[in-house]
């Protein structure tokens, strides 16, 4: 069981050393992003910039304007705010091919607080026009999501944790190379729709769920932005509601666009997230088993949910 980041990372050098034109930016992050290990085999084809989040975004959309394909990787916290306005100017308004990749976000950072986290993320950058956002939810899905993401010249967020994801998808069992969400488990009494880290949990609530006589549908929602509409409406007309759960805050992330397209259609739903507050403090777990973004939380809502 590896991390997302580091799955992203071995893909990358992989990818790099039969591709020149594919090249990794860091902002001094190279040991928290797993990018050590490219930085060695292709010194060549690695850029540090420092602590520099503002000049890492646009070196990038320079050298892709330039013909390059460049990966920037650097904590969410800090890469979806302190250079948001390059990547809305140099990336989204140039469509340059950057792929941007937010390690350790969420709560990954758990005990260093409100300045370290990362629940603002997909709410910010996804009003962004043209920028794609995704959430892998184990290393199998980030694997196949870089190697679409190399093979493509839009630009695109990707939002992953720190530490190592539970296994979801046995090794080739993850296809993320059109932006439709996955079924992670099938169901016909209730659905969860979860993205990143939280399908995991998904998965082994509808596992308990069912030990319940309830059949829960699980959806990797791994494509936020486009967002798969069509797997929404099917699981609301049929199931007999809907749950999201999300890493993230309640405002403005995967609930709220859910929420959207479902306006109108009078189907039950709750939304799983983060407080509109600063979290307690806490290791990651602590503080996702305090919110209730665990299996058993997860289990929960789903249960009372569809007994409505």
């Amino acid at each position: 069981m590896i991390s997302n980041k580091q799955a992203i990372c071995d893909t990358l050098l992989q990818l790099a050393s039969e591709d020149r034109d594919i090249l990794v930016l860091c902002s001094d992050s190279r040991g928290s992003a797993s990018a050590s290990g490219f930085a060695e085999s292709l010194p060549g084809q690695f850029i540090e910039l420092g602590i520099a989040e503002q000049n890492l975004v646009s070196v990038a959309a320079g050298l892709a304007s330039g013909g390059m394909r460049p990966f920037v990787l650097a904590p969410a916290a800090f890469l979806s705010t302190r250079s948001m306005e390059q990547v809305k100017v140099d990336i989204c308004y140039s469509g340059s091919n950057v792929k941007l990749i937010g390690v350790s976000g969420g709560v990954s950072y758990g005990p260093l607080g409100l300045t370290h986290h990362a629940v603002h993320d997909i709410a910010a950058l996804g009003v962004l026009p043209g920028l794609r956002v995704y959430m892998p939810a184990d290393a199998e899905a980030s694997r196949s999501l870089t190697r679409r993401l190399a093979a493509d010249s839009l630009p695109a967020y990707v939002r992953v944790g720190r530490s190592a994801s539970p296994e979801v998808y046995p090794a080739g069992g993850a296809d993320l190379s059109e932006d439709r969400a996955l079924l992670t488990r099938p169901g016909n009494d209730v659905t969860v729709i979860a993205c990143g880290d939280m399908v995991a949990p998904a998965a082994a609530a509808s596992d308990a769920l069912r030990e319940q006589g309830v059949s829960c549908r699980v959806l990797d929602m791994f494509c936020i932005k486009p967002l798969d509409r069509e797997a929404v409406r099917r699981a609301a007309a049929e199931t007999s509601g809907i749950v999201t759960v999300e890493e993230h805050s309640s405002f403005l992330g995967l609930g709220s666009l859910v929420a959207q397209e479902l306006a109108g259609m009078g189907v039950p739903l709750t939304r799983l997230g983060l407080p509109d507050a600063p979290v307690v403090t806490g290791g990651q777990q602590e503080v996702l088993d305090y919110y209730g973004l665990n299996a058993g939380g997860i289990a929960r809502a789903a249960y009372e949910l569809c007994r409505r």
